[in-house]
C-alpha cells in the first residue's frame, strides 16, 4: 500500500454525496483545510483549477464540493450540492477559473483556494491523491509561505513571544514523528509555525501547545 494512505478504507473512500472520491470528496477536503485555516467571515472565494480538474471540474461536481467544504461541510451533507448557491445567498462571491498548462504543485488534480476578506486572506494549493484523500502542498497566510511535506496532519500556530522553542519540545518529547518544521517571525515578536508530522498528536499534547499559541490549528 501506498505510504500517502493510512488504511484500505483511504483507497475505498469515504461516505459522501456526489459521482466521484477524487473529484468530490477530495474537492470537499481541500475546500475544509481553507475553512479551518481562514476562521473569519468570508467575503469572496477564488478557486483556480489545473490539469484534470480544470477539464472535468462541472461534470464531477468539484464546484459545489470545493465550495461545500469552504462552509465547513462534511462530505456526506445533503447540501454539499447546492454549496455554491449557499455561499452565494450568505453574500460571498465565488469565481471559478480554468488554467492550461501544468499544475504549479504538480499533480492533475489541482486546485487552488484562495479566500479573503478585507482584513485577511489565505490560498491553500491542494490536490487530490484519490479515495478521498488529499495533501497539501502550498499554503499561504496573508503572504506567508509554507510548504508542507505532503499528506496531512499538519499543525499551524501563531506562538506567543519566545515560545517556539517550548512548542517544539512538547511535540519532540511525544510519540509523534516531525516530518519537517517551518516558520516565518512575524510582527510584535510572533512567530508562525508549520510542522508536518507522521500522525496527529493527543489531545493532551495538543492543549499545550494550545496554551502557548494564540492560534493553534490541526489539520
Amino acid at each position: 500500500m501506498s505510504g500517502n494512505y493510512k488504511s484500505v478504507f483511504d483507497i475505498i473512500g469515504p461516505v459522501m454525496v456526489g459521482p466521484s472520491s477524487s473529484h468530490t470528496a477530495g474537492a470537499v477536503a481541500i475546500g475544509q483545510v481553507a475553512h479551518k485555516l481562514f476562521s473569519q467571515k468570508i467575503t469572496q472565494v477564488t478557486i483556480d483549477y489545473y490539469e484534470s480538474f480544470a477539464k472535468t471540474h462541472r461534470g464531477h461536481g468539484t464546484d459545489f464540493a470545493i465550495i461545500a467544504g469552504v462552509l465547513g461541510m462534511q462530505t456526506d451533507d445533503l447540501r454539499v450540492p447546492d454549496a455554491v448557491r449557499i455561499a452565494e445567498m450568505r453574500g460571498i462571491k465565488v469565481k471559478f477559473i480554468e488554467h492550461e498548462g501544468k499544475s504549479p504543485i504538480n499533480h492533475p488534480n489541482t486546485a487552488i483556494v484562495t479566500l479573503a476578506n478585507k482584513d485577511k486572506e489565505v490560498k491553500v494549493a491542494g490536490c487530490s491523491i484519490g479515495g478521498g484523500t488529499i495533501e497539501i502542498r502550498k499554503i499561504q497566510i496573508d503572504g506567508h509561505e509554507f510548504f508542507p511535506a505532503g499528506p496531512l496532519p499538519i499543525i499551524i500556530c501563531l506562538a506567543k513571544d519566545g515560545k517556539q522553542n517550548s512548542i517544539l519540545e512538547s511535540l519532540a518529547c511525544g510519540d509523534d514523528f516531525i516530518v519537517k518544521k517551518a516558520e516565518r517571525s512575524i510582527s510584535s515578536g510572533d512567530c508562525l509555525l508549520e510542522f508536518d508530522l507522521d500522525k496527529k498528536p493527543d489531545e493532551q499534547i495538543l492543549e499545550h501547545i494550545a496554551s502557548m499559541s494564540k492560534e493553534l490549528i490541526c489539520l
